[in-house]
């Protein structure tokens, strides 16, 4: 008998996570205990700590947890990797630290559900949206969308919010153009589905800070720039098309 095709899967992108991973991977679980099928894939990506030991033991105690181990960091590289080896309809991810809260998963995954959206992205800078961050962080973030929308013409408000779902065949129709396999992969990605005419739904969410976020801010922007600047100097490379922003 043919198995039934699962609806989602949550892959929790870690590099070095042993302290964290644990609770995090739970709270999911607990989350999603009531959806009718659904995954979460711990991918793990060049951990030198016990991170890949703990992932496998969650793997052997819960059922609904899977490893996939990912040859070399990157954010970009261990998402690309899970998704592109699942089952499920709908693909997605989110921060191991859960700085977004899971209340707003439902609003992410309902437009994809319905076929109302192609992708889809929590957003930190929707008006709906209640966060708490540092001053410097919250400058950044919103500077650096704003040079997104001056350079490259993007719409969507958030690149970078560690919250995003879409559609299976959308993402093996996207991932073999996406170069990047590190904190600019979300960008490309969006940047991509944007100029192919794909709608991006924009979910608001309630996001904290996560004071111990292993995000290095000067060198993650030194890479944001440098992809930034290479799809400037090769636009033809992205289909131009329109895009559905649905808030």
């Amino acid at each position: 008998m043919q198995r039934e095709r699962l609806e989602l899967d949550l892959v929790v992108p870690v590099h070095n996570e042993a302290h964290v991973v644990g609770d995090s991977v739970h709270r999911l679980c607990a989350h999603l205990a009531h959806w009718p099928s659904w995954r979460v894939t711990i991918a793990e990506n060049g951990s030198t700590d016990d991170t890949l030991a703990v992932a496998q033991r969650l793997a052997t105690e819960l059922p609904h947890v899977r490893v996939v181990r990912v040859d070399g960091a990157g954010r970009g590289l261990a998402l690309r990797t899970a998704w592109l080896s699942s089952d499920a309809h709908i693909v997605g991810y989110t921060d191991v630290d859960l700085s977004t809260d899971l209340g707003a998963l439902a609003g992410l995954v309902g437009p994809l559900r319905s076929g109302g959206a192609d992708i889809a992205i929590g957003s930190r800078l929707a008006p709906e949206s209640r966060v708490v961050r540092g001053f410097k962080r919250e400058v950044i973030s919103r500077g650096y969308n704003i040079l997104l929308r001056a350079a490259l013409g993007t719409r969507f408000r958030d690149a970078q919010c560690g919250f995003k779902a879409l559609r299976a065949d959308v993402a093996f129709g996207l991932l073999p153009e996406v170069l990047d396999n590190g904190w600019f992969f979300d960008t490309e990605l969006l940047v991509l589905a944007t100029r192919r005419g794909l709608r991006i739904h924009e979910e608001p969410v309630s996001w904290v800070d996560d004071p111990d976020s292993r995000v290095r801010i000067t060198r993650t922007a030194y890479h944001d720039l440098r992809g930034i600047a290479r799809i400037r100097r090769h636009p033809k490379r992205l289909v131009t098309g329109t895009v559905d922003l649905q808030v």
